[in-house]
C-alpha cells in the first residue's frame, strides 16, 4: 500500500535510526527515505550496517551507516557528531535497538536479564540522551520504539517486559523536560509485524500464523510500512501537539483474544 506522504514531506529533514540494520527499523528508514530525508544509521556491526545504508542509496536516498553499540554511550555521541557534521543538525530520532529471547525467570542468569536490560531501556537513554545538544530545536521529535510487553506481563519475558516498561515512563519523563525545548517525545508499539525475525519465531509455520491472526481484531499482520508511516506521523506537523504518548500499532492484539474460538464455552 503506498504511503500517505508526499515524497517531499521531509525534504531537507536528518533522520537517526539506531538498531537500524534490519526488521522494522530499517523498515522505517526505508520510509524516511522515500519521503525525502537523510538518513543516518546505526547497529553493531560495521558490515550489517553499511549494507542497509547502500539498500537506502540503491533506491535513489541518502543515508549513512556507522557501526555504535547503543550500551555505548561515547559511541552513540560519536555516531550523532558525525552524522550531524554530514547531514546537519538531526530532526527526527528513532531509538529501536532490541534484545529478546524466550526465557522463564529460573532458567535466567543476572547476565542475561541484565543484557536485554542494558540494551532497549539503557540504549534508549544512551540515545536520547546523546542526542539533545545535536536535535534541531525546537521541533525535534523523538520516538522509541516499545512493544506491547512494556503494559501486558507474558511468559518467559521477564526481562523485555521489564525493559520496555522503563521505556514506556522514560518516554513520558522526556516528554515533559524536554517540551519546553519543543522537542516532543513518543512511542510506537507495534503489534505482530509481517517478515520479522520476531514473527518467524513465534508462528514458524503456516498453520500456526493462521491460528496467530485469528485471534487478531484487524485478522492480519501488520508490515513495515505501517509502523514507518506511524513514525512519519508522529514526526510531522500534523502531530505537532503529541508528546509523551505511546502510539499501539497493532491491529487490535492489545485488544485480547478476537478469534471466535474466545466466545465457546468451556466444556
Amino acid at each position: 500500500m503506498p504511503s500517505a506522504f508526499r515524497p517531499d514531506a521531509f525534504a531537507g529533514k536528518t533522520v537517526f535510526v539506531a538498531g537500524a540494520s534490519s526488521g522494522i527499523n530499517l523498515g522505517i528508514a526505508h520510509g524516511f527515505a522515500r519521503a525525502g530525508a537523510r538518513l543516518a544509521l546505526i547497529s553493531r556491526t560495521a558490515e550489517r550496517i553499511q549494507a542497509a545504508a547502500d539498500t537506502i542509496t540503491a533506491a535513489g536516498g541518502t543515508a549513512i551507516g556507522m557501526a555504535a553499540d547503543v550500551r555505548d554511550y561515547a559511541a552513540v555521541e560519536a555516531a550523532l557528531v558525525r552524522a550531524q557534521d554530514e547531514l546537519g543538525p538531526i530532526d527526527v530520532v528513532i531509538s529501536g535497538a532490541a534484545g529478546n529471547f524466550l526465557a522463564p525467570v529460573v532458567g535466567m542468569s543476572a547476565n542475561a536479564f541484565k543484557t536485554v536490560v542494558d540494551i532497549d531501556l539503557l540504549g534508549t537513554f544512551n540515545v536520547f540522551r546523546a542526542s539533545f545538544d545535536h536535535l534541531n530545536k525546537p521541533g525535534a521529535s523523538l520516538i522509541a520504539i516499545t512493544a506491547p510487553q512494556a503494559v501486558n506481563a507474558m511468559m518467559f519475558q521477564a526481562h523485555a517486559c521489564a525493559a520496555k516498561a522503563g521505556i514506556n515512563m522514560l518516554i513520558k519523563c522526556l516528554a515533559m523536560e524536554w517540551g519546553p525545548a519543543g522537542v516532543r517525545v513518543n512511542g510506537i508499539s507495534p503489534g505482530p509485524i509481517a517478515d520479522t525475525e520476531g514473527m518467524a519465531r513465534l508462528a514458524p509455520t503456516p498453520e500456526m500464523e493462521a491460528r496467530y491472526k485469528a485471534r487478531l481484531a484487524l485478522r492480519d499482520y501488520g508490515t513495515k510500512d505501517d509502523i514507518a508511516d506511524a513514525a512519519m506521523y508522529l514526526s510531522s506537523d500534523n502531530a505537532r501537539y503529541v508528546t509523551g504518548t505511546i502510539l499501539d500499532c497493532d491491529g487490535g492484539s492489545k485488544l485480547g483474544d478476537a478469534s471466535a474460538d474466545a466466545l465457546k464455552k468451556p466444556q
